[in-house]
């Protein structure tokens, strides 16, 4: 058989028994996946009342969910989602990258936006639960990942501007490819000193949704021009780098490599905190400052990390109508190079993981 259970039969056998009812591998065209929604068999959820202590969860078959119109994340915006992907290694088996980075993060982002948050292990028994569910979903190796897409909502309802009465833990998933088209190969970016991604004492440090609707605009444009994305500037200066929409950014001048400090507009990517210790191993200097625009201009390199685009070498950035172009082998830089198949090759359990960064569900 090589359908997933109905509701009626997942209500009634327990997740094992629904697995073994379906093929290794969904029917998917596995050489041309791209960075978009497919539907799989299942997602987890939980649900948390006023007490601030979530329910056990558990699986269900994907589909709508019901939501109060009231409710706080539809009204005001108390959300915050994550993302991580697992990797099928050639064995067979099953990687996860760090999940307890999410979880953490997941914990400093629901306090900052007043909500109570899965403790650590509850977070990271769903992700591996939902991982498994649709195992089928998991690509062959080589051909993609399984992008993994934790959500925190305020699904109780309130009128009035106040933290929801009730909040629903969601996990679901989806196999992708590249993020962007050009996949390991150079993109294009603007500098965008009109619209701000985030200001000092926002929440540009945690992962709400707000954060990325206030982007949409300015990257529309960008891409109107043909340009892949945007790199944005602090807001009080406006001559700091900051980040790109969904990315974090590096600068790279002989062996020192370069990126925006954490200070509470940027958001502490967990690639990018993996990138610079595997940069460090690789014997680069890291240094974790104040950046400058101006930097761009003599730069060897730069590159963008985050989990959908892993590291994203940059082509070419455009500042203030002047065009700075970024060469190497095919537009790949070897540092972003090195990095990337770094990084990857510990995802994928193509190399020993002396970090201890990878799970592997059995």
């Amino acid at each position: 058989c090589t359908t997933p259970c109905s509701a009626q039969q997942f209500a009634c056998a327990s997740l094992l028994d629904c697995l073994r009812q379906t093929s290794e591998f969904a029917d998917l065209d596995w050489e041309n996946l791209g960075f978009g929604l497919v539907q799989t068999d299942y997602m987890y959820t939980a649900k948390c009342g006023p007490d601030g202590n979530f329910d056990k969860g558990g699986m269900v078959p994907f589909g709508p969910i019901e939501m109060n119109p009231a409710s706080g994340v539809l009204n005001y915006g108390q959300g915050l989602f994550e993302g991580l992907k697992a990797y099928r290694k050639t064995d067979g088996s099953i990687l996860l990258f760090r999940p307890m980075e999410n979880a953490m993060r997941m914990q400093t982002g629901a306090e900052r936006m007043c909500m109570p948050a899965p403790p650590v292990e509850q977070f990271v028994d769903a992700v591996k639960q939902t991982v498994l569910a649709n195992k089928r979903w998991v690509p062959p190796t080589g051909k993609g990942s399984l992008y993994i897409r934790p959500l925190l909502v305020g699904s109780g309802a309130v009128l009035g501007l106040a933290p929801a009465p009730e909040y629903t833990f969601i996990i679901f998933s989806s196999p992708v490819g590249n993020y962007f088209k050009e996949g390991l190969a150079p993109i294009n970016l603007i500098v965008e000193d009109k619209f701000h991604r985030a200001t000092p004492g926002g929440t540009g440090g945690v992962k709400t949704i707000g954060n990325y609707a206030s982007v949409l605009m300015a990257q529309k444009i960008a891409k109107e021009k043909g340009y892949s994305d945007v790199l944005y500037l602090d807001a009080v200066e406006k001559k700091y780098l900051e980040e790109v929409s969904s990315c974090n950014i590096f600068v790279v001048k002989g062996n020192v490599i370069s990126t925006p400090a954490i200070k509470g507009t940027i958001l502490p990517g967990i690639t990018r905190k993996s990138i610079i210790d595997v940069a460090l191993t690789k014997g680069f200097q890291v240094e974790e400052r104040l950046v400058s625009v101006d930097e761009l201009l003599d730069a060897d390199e730069v590159f963008c990390t985050g989990t959908a685009v892993v590291v994203s070498p940059v082509g070419s950035i455009t500042y203030q109508g002047k065009r700075i172009e970024y060469a190497g082998n095919q537009g790949v830089g070897a540092v972003s190079r090195q990095l990337y198949t770094s990084l990857t090759s510990l995802q994928m359990g193509q190399v020993e993981d002396p970090m201890g960064w990878t799970v592997q569900l059995n």
